[in-house]
């Protein structure tokens, strides 16, 4: 039988390999041989005995190599008939001429800060106030970049530089104007060429909620909520039923809910609070937003204003430092009945109008000093004594409740700088810590309706978000301190307490 291309191709590739290695030990023993004759020489140059060991060593693991590595063998004799294969791979498609973007302009932003003027950023900047002015002729640019406000952000593209590095001319000035737009002013020769960029906003509807923990100011802006949504907490809505000193402890929980202006996915700024649940002492209190005739105020889910007719105290971080009743007069020395009460204070502390009111009387009276008496309608006066000086009102002014009607003074009879402060019903001297303020009248009819509709959605969202975060701790056995229950029918009771 004849033998196959294939079969005879690797007997010769055998003989070949067993021929190779015959040689390769048929050389490592004449070289074993010669180990010990120190003066045989290789290319003219004496050998050692220690070399003819190394090369002796080197050759009998290369013979090794080849016997055990069949891939060696193969190199030294390569069949004629051995046949080279190419494979046709698809080279890949060419690629399509990259086209030249429009590239953005390069902005150097600048920001402004307090006390500076646009001639001395120019100033700073290296621009000539020859272009600064050029860009003020813009119709509305002068009444724009004249009006910075600082932290607001200028723009300006330079071209390239010159041969000594610096900045080329100015080319672009750009501004914000408002929230929604921003101008870009380009220098083209001797004119200037306006481009306004729409910049939509987004009001979005928060809610956050969360434990006051150590500190409220510092949890709720850890959570989210801006210091003046916090301190519109505090100084506004709840500051008529909780003594924000005194009251509110570690566990007490709060939930607001407040409307969040993004522009870009930017976060600019938190508007106004829509509505809040607040627990004092776990006796949860509600206030909703409701804007009616023009004007916004803020009601518990009821529909009764959060706002009294009078504030207790009409200055804030003060001492009380004389109650009302009999006492020993601190300069005359005799038996008197005090008929106001006293808050120790600094000298320049602000004094804010008790209620809504009319001034009555502005101007120095006797041993009162400087005093303002306010008239609040249906027969309740109130009395400020001892100004240092008066605020910016005048007698027969109509005022709201908070203004301020003066500054702690001590002026008249008086020992130390304080406030004294009466409240009359009538005529008749009343004890403003103890006499229960008038109510205020709640919504009814088509405004009480019009409020339920408003505020709905706004607990929806409160109790929503509260189910999400409390309801593992119910689960573990937790109590569920969730506040938003103060809206429910079920519990809410007289919310205002």
């Amino acid at each position: 039988m004849a033998e196959s291309p294939q079969s005879h191709d690797a007997q010769r590739s055998e003989r070949a390999r067993l021929h190779n290695l015959h040689e390769l030990a048929r050389q490592a023993a004449s070289d074993a041989q010669h180990a010990g004759t120190a003066t045989e020489t290789i290319g003219g140059r004496r050998w050692s005995r220690r070399q003819w060991a190394h090369a002796s060593l080197f050759a009998t693991a290369g013979a090794l190599l080849l016997a055990i590595v069949p891939g060696f063998n193969t190199a030294v004799d390569v069949p004629h008939t051995a046949r080279l294969t190419t494979l046709s791979l698809a080279l890949p498609a060419p690629s399509e001429p990259v086209r030249a973007e429009a590239q953005g302009t390069d902005w150097m932003l600048v920001g402004v800060e307090q006390g500076q003027t646009l001639g001395a950023i120019f100033d700073e900047m290296g621009i000539p106030a020859a272009t600064m002015h050029t860009l003020l002729k813009q119709p509305g640019a002068r009444e724009a970049l004249t009006r910075l406000k600082p932290g607001a952000q200028l723009g300006f593209a330079f071209g390239a530089p010159g041969a000594d590095g610096k900045p080329g001319a100015l080319q672009a000035l750009r501004y914000d104007r408002g929230e929604t737009q921003r101008v870009e002013l380009a220098l083209e020769g001797d004119k200037v060429v306006e481009t306004v960029v729409e910049r939509p906003v987004e009001i979005r509807t928060t809610v956050v909620s969360g434990q006051v923990g150590r500190s409220l100011f510092h949890t709720a802006r850890r959570h989210g909520l801006s210091g003046a949504s916090i301190n519109k907490l505090t100084d506004e809505i709840f500051k008529y039923d909780i003594d924000f000193n005194t009251d509110v402890t570690q566990n007490d929980r709060f939930s607001v809910v407040v409307e969040q202006v993004y522009r870009e996915g930017e976060l600019l700024r938190t508007g106004d609070v829509l509505a809040a649940v607040f627990t004092a002492k776990g006796k949860p209190f509600t206030a909703f937003r409701f804007e009616q005739d023009g004007k916004a105020e803020y009601y518990n889910a009821e529909g009764r204003p959060l706002k009294k007719s009078f504030i207790r105290m009409p200055i804030q971080y003060a001492r009380l430092s004389s109650k009302f009743g009999s006492r020993r007069h601190p300069v005359r020395g005799t038996m008197r009945m005090h008929k106001g009460v006293d808050y120790a204070a600094r000298t320049g502390t602000p004094i804010m109008a008790a209620g809504d009111a009319r001034v009555q009387f502005k101007g120095w009276r006797g041993g009162y000093g400087n005093t303002v008496i306010l008239d609040h309608g249906r027969g309740y006066t109130t009395l400020y004594a001892h100004m240092s000086r008066f605020g910016n009102i005048r007698q027969g002014q109509r005022i709201s409740q908070g203004t301020v009607i003066g500054h702690v003074g001590t002026t008249g009879l008086s020992t130390g700088p304080h406030l004294h402060y009466e409240f009359r019903i009538n005529g008749v001297h009343r004890n403003p810590l103890q006499h229960t303020m008038p109510e205020p009248e709640p919504l009814k009819g088509t405004a009480l309706a019009a409020f339920k509709a408003q505020t709905g959605p706004a607990l929806a969202r409160i109790r929503t978000v509260e189910d999400l975060i409390y309801a593992q701790a119910t689960d573990e056995g937790g109590d569920d301190t969730r506040v938003a229950a103060a809206g429910r029918p079920s519990a809410a009771g007289n919310s205002r307490g």
